[in-house]
């Protein structure tokens, strides 16, 4: 099942699903941010509380949509995770979720390899930005007039992500895989462009 576009909530639905499908499923959220965060903690937007929904702590109003399960924090694996908020990182410690942040240096292959390898099924969860915004522009982080928490993108390049998809997918078995944030803001910027130009709207 591969999910395109929306936000992060987009994962809640098919990941909830998949896990009534399937035993033995792993998560694999490659990400710059944890999206555990909860609304007692004065967090106001909920694409960054899918996971932590997921893992049966979110806002009632997404867990409310799961028929299934919650994931164990033993199931849970972060690749490309930025320094957190600190109730971010409370919630990680306090449900015992083995996580490293990567601003200076990605996990290694041979740990994404021992995580997979205690499972017989594995999600991928892609937020684009993860993604370093000075080498690829369509993420949240390169639109200079955005807003947000204070938190910061990815540090990750397209070529190493690659490597890490074709690890991944070569050794596992993906049953679900979710694209997410996707913001192309430079063909947004063309088509107002060009929307101007009588040559392309006559």
């Amino acid at each position: 099942m591969i999910t395109i576009g929306g936000n992060c909530i987009v994962s809640l639905v098919p990941f909830d699903y998949l896990h009534g499908r399937y035993e033995g499923l792993g998560i694999i959220w490659i990400d710059a941010h944890a999206d555990v965060s909860k609304v007692e903690d004065g967090y106001p937007n909920a694409h960054a509380m899918v996971l932590g929904s997921l893992m049966g702590h979110g806002a009632k109003q997404l867990s409310a949509q799961m028929e299934n399960k919650a994931f164990k924090p033993n199931e849970i694996f972060y690749i490309g995770l930025q320094p957190l908020h600190g109730c971010q990182e409370k919630f990680l410690n306090d449900m015992g979720v083995d996580y490293k942040i990567q601003e200076k240096e990605f996990v290694s292959n041979d740990a994404i390899l021992s995580f997979m390898n205690k499972f017989d099924h594995i999600l991928v969860h892609f937020d684009i930005d993860v993604l370093d915004e000075r080498f690829f522009h369509s993420t949240y982080f390169a639109n200079p007039n955005a807003g947000g928490d204070g938190a910061g993108g990815g540090k990750m390049t397209i070529e190493k992500l690659t490597k890490i998809l074709e690890l991944i997918t070569e050794n596992t078995d993906v049953v679900g895989f979710t694209v997410a944030e996707y913001l192309p803001f430079d063909e947004h910027r063309l088509h107002k462009m060009f929307s101007k130009i009588k040559l392309f709207t006559e």
